[in-house]
C-alpha cells in the first residue's frame, strides 16, 4: 500500500504491523511458552499503545491499558514488559522519549512523574516528580541535555536538566502565541525547534528551546489541513511535520510553512488503517511508526515526502 495513489509517485508505504514481540522477531524461550501452555496463556500482545519510538532495532511501546512499558529488543531476541519502576506499579505510561546509551523516558499521567529507564526496564531516575499534574509530552535534548516535559493540564513544558533539577517553564494557558490550551504532544526537531500539538486551540505551534513563538499552523475543522483531535507529532530529516489526528484516523504532512503536502490512513482494522490512533515516531531512516491505539498495534510506514514541488525550488 502506498500513498498518494498511482500514477503519482508513493510519498508513503506501508510496511508492516506490530502487535508484540514476535512481530517484532522476538522468539520465546521454551521456559515461557511452556508456561503459557501449562496456564493457557497466548502470545502477549499490546492493549492500547499510545506511545513508540525505536532505536537500533530496540522497540518502545507506552501502553497505558497494560499498564506496562514494552521493550521489544531484536538484537538481543528478548523483550520486557516493564510494569513496575523502582517501587511504583506503573498506572497510565503514555509519552516517551529517547535518552543516551538506549535510556528511555516514560511519562505516567496518573503517577505525576516521568521516569528514566536503561535499556533493560530498570530505574535510573526519577524525573519531574514536582510540580506536575499531567505529564502528557517528552522531548529529551542531547544537545543542551536538558529534558522538556509537556504538562497538559498546566498548559505549559517544564525543563529539566539531566540530573532532574527544575530549570524553567515555557508557556502558559490561552489562546495566542506561545500559548496553549490543553497540549497534548511534543517533539524536538534536528534544529531545537520544539513542535507542540496545541490540542484545543486546534493547532501545532513552534517555539524555541527558551518558549520563543516561532509559528504554527492548523485549525479546527473538516478539511484537508484542519484538526479535530491532534495528537502525535513528529519530524523527518527534511523537517516535514507529521500531525495524527484520532478522529481522522488519519496522519497529516506538513511542511514548515504550514501546506498540508499529503495525508494517509482512514478508519479500519487493515494496513493503513486506523482506529483512534495517539503517538508517532520517526526514525533516522525515515520510517514512521504509529500507535495504532484502539487496532492494539503499532504500524510501520516508509517515508520519502518531498514533493516534486519542493525537488524544484
Amino acid at each position: 500500500m502506498a500513498w498518494p495513489q498511482p500514477p503519482e509517485q508513493a510519498r508513503i508505504r506501508y510496511l508492516r504491523s506490530v502487535s508484540g514481540p514476535e512481530d517484532w522477531g522476538i522468539t520465546r524461550s521454551l521456559l515461557r511458552r511452556l508456561a503459557d501452555a501449562l496456564s493457557g496463556a497466548s502470545a502477549e500482545t499490546f492493549r492500547r499503545p499510545a506511545a513508540v519510538a525505536e532505536r537500533a532495532g530496540v522497540l518502545y511501546v507506552a501502553d497505558p491499558a497494560a499498564p506496562a512499558l514494552w521493550i521489544l529488543d531484536a538484537p538481543r531476541d528478548r523483550y520486557e514488559r516493564v510494569t513496575q519502576v523502582g517501587p511504583q506499579l506503573l498506572r497510565s505510561p503514555v509519552a516517551l522519549a529517547l535518552g543516551s546509551d538506549g535510556a528511555v523516558f516514560v511519562a505516567d499521567t496518573a503517577l505525576q512523574a516521568v521516569f528514566l529507564l536503561d535499556r533493560d526496564g530498570a530505574l535510573v531516575r526519577s524525573f519531574a516528580i514536582q510540580g506536575l499534574d499531567r505529564p502528557a509530552g517528552l522531548a529529551w535534548d542531547a544537545t543542551a541535555q536538558q529534558l522538556y516535559v509537556l504538562d497538559s493540564l498546566r498548559n505549559r513544558i517544564a525543563v529539566f536538566s539531566a540530573e532532574g533539577k527544575l530549570l524553567r517553564y515555557l508557556g502558559e494557558a490561552g489562546n495566542g502565541d506561545g500559548q496553549f490550551n490543553h497540549p497534548t504532544h511534543l517533539a524536538l526537531d534536528p534544529n531545537g525547534v520544539l513542535l507542540v500539538t496545541d490540542a484545543l486551540n486546534f493547532r501545532v505551534q513552534l517555539i524555541d528551546r527558551n518558549g520563543r513563538f516561532l509559528g504554527k499552523f492548523g485549525k479546527a475543522g473538516n478539511g484537508g489541513g484542519d484538526f479535530a483531535a491532534p495528537k502525535g507529532v513528529a519530524t523527518d530529516a527534511d523537517g516535514h511535520c507529521f500531525v495524527v489526528d484520532a478522529l481522522f484516523d488519519a496522519v497529516q504532512i506538513f511542511d514548515r510553512q504550514g501546506t498540508l503536502l499529503l495525508g494517509f490512513g482512514e478508519h479500519g482494522t487493515g494496513p493503513g488503517q486506523f482506529s483512534l490512533p495517539s503517538g508517532i515516531f520517526i526514525s533516522a531512516d525515515d520510517k514512521v511508526y504509529v500507535a495504532d491505539a484502539y487496532n492494539q498495534r503499532v504500524q510501520l510506514f516508509l517515508g520519502a515526502i518531498a514533493t516534486a514541488k519542493e525537488q524544484t525550488r
